[in-house]
């Protein structure tokens, strides 16, 4: 379980992505086969601190120079999965969004006009070398997107309080479900959005998930962790959170015509959520 520090850690929110060791390429199986032996894997926090440590220097360093060849690790049913964080290309594809999330005097605050224009020229040479590459990992800031849950029911849901005092272990609030059950889970959501709404953010976020979770192994295990996001939110919001079976129960109501109860289940999500992201502004 990760610890906490007196560092206080961005307020993200992870959906993951285990895969087997049969599914990696040989040479890159033999590297993930020695790594998952180690007695000192890193936590999220570990990975978040090395990269907000690379925003330090004078430029900064908008992405990792190397990628890394780190990765979290779980076993499932006796088989070891690996989920490696690939932190350079989640670091290009965020640089990419980051526009969407600052006006442009401050992201130029925060990262130099020319850094980012380098760095968008570096990640355009490396995707045509690499032009299937995908992340293992998505990340979320002070949200955890209302689509990720149609992958996981409450009844995966994993709550652990955690301690208190300084170096304490952190809550920990998560799901984790197989890779067939998620798939299964976005094709009915998808099925029941498509037949009692147009197209929408919704439908087309649920698209893009299903999508990306089609280019793993049906064998892995999918994640979906409030990560530092429990630092935002008090012991009883977290014991009362089971947003998971709201939206399972949103998407049942749908499918039997009941609009009334699917937007009941839907205005608890939105009022939750938009609780939780009012605290991005408050002093």
């Amino acid at each position: 379980m990760p610890k906490v520090s007196s560092v206080i850690v961005p307020y993200a929110a992870y959906l993951r992505v285990y895969e087997p060791l049969a599914a990696f390429p040989e040479a890159e199986r033999a590297h993930w086969t020695r790594y998952a032996r180690r007695t000192d894997l890193p936590s999220y926090q570990d990975e978040l601190r090395r990269s907000l440590a690379a925003l330090l220097p004078t430029p900064p360093a908008a992405v990792p120079v190397h990628e890394s060849g780190d990765a979290f690790v779980t076993e499932v049913d006796g088989v070891v999965c690996v989920c490696p964080w690939r932190t350079r290309l989640r670091g290009w594809q965020a640089l990419g969004e980051l526009a969407e999330d600052f006006p442009e005097p401050v992201l130029d605050a925060l990262l130099p006009p020319v850094v980012r224009r380098q760095t968008a020229q570096d990640y355009e040479r490396w995707l045509e070398r690499n032009p299937d590459a995908r992340p293992w990992i998505r990340t979320a800031t002070w949200q955890v997107p209302i689509n990720w849950f149609v992958l996981v029911s409450d009844a995966e849901r994993e709550y652990d309080r955690g301690g208190e005092g300084e170096g304490a272990p952190a809550p920990v609030l998560r799901y984790r479900t197989p890779m067939v059950q998620a798939r299964r889970r976005v094709a009915r959501g998808l099925r029941a959005l498509k037949e009692a709404m147009d197209e929408g953010p919704l439908v087309d976020g649920l698209v893009d998930v299903g999508r990306w979770l089609e280019e793993f192994h049906p064998r892995s295990l999918v994640e979906l962790d409030y990560g530092g996001l429990v630092h935002a939110l008090s012991a009883g919001e977290l014991e009362d959170d089971h947003s998971a079976a709201d939206v399972a129960e949103g998407i049942e109501a749908l499918r039997h015509g009941d609009g009334a109860t699917a937007g009941a289940a839907y205005g608890r999500l939105v009022e939750r959520w938009r609780a939780v992201r009012d605290r991005r502004s408050a002093n």
